[in-house]
């Protein structure tokens, strides 16, 4: 799915009359959003839980907000226990040949950042407008008013604060 995503999404952008690359991408969301893609995998949606936050606060797609957040929040996420997930996304997603999991890792997540940013999107928390002084208030609320927060990694507020602070910056 994210392959048809990275196929047609800068098609649907220089086309946007295009059908086939917007039909594609509306079914790709159909799916995405049903849970099958999580059924007997173990997956993390934590991430989506820090947007949610960020769209609460601001007039953002949660879209938006995860292209922005996503590769933060994998690179915080990053650790011995977790590389070779990552590792695994970077091979099947962006074809990512490198043999050792860190490296294979880190060379899917910075494609996934320049992918986002070739489509036109914000880098950085700052470039949408999210103020840095609301940055804590996003953590505690997190850390305070939901369940354990990540499957890969319990984030507690100050792993939030953590990414939240540099995907302020870029």
């Amino acid at each position: 799915m994210l392959k048809t995503c990275i196929h047609y999404g800068p098609i649907a952008i220089a086309e946007p009359e295009n059908y086939e690359a917007r039909a594609n991408l509306m079914w790709t969301s159909t799916l995405a959003l049903n849970g099958l893609l999580s059924t007997g995998r173990y997956t993390d949606w934590g991430v989506h839980e820090i947007e949610h936050v960020i769209s609460a606060l601001y007039d953002v797609t949660h879209g938006l907000g995860l292209a922005i957040l996503i590769p933060h929040w994998m690179r915080h996420v990053l650790s011995e226990r977790t590389a070779p997930k990552l590792a695994e996304y970077a091979r099947r997603v962006w074809d990512i040949t490198d043999d050792d999991d860190f490296g294979a890792a880190s060379a899917g997540i910075t494609r996934t950042a320049e992918f986002f940013r070739s489509l036109g999107l914000a880098g950085s928390l700052q470039e949408i407008g999210v103020e840095e002084r609301r940055l804590e208030e996003m953590a505690y609320q997190l850390a305070t008013n939901r369940r354990p927060l990540g499957a890969f990694g319990q984030l507690d507020r100050n792993d939030v604060l953590a990414i939240l602070r540099s995907a302020y910056q870029g």
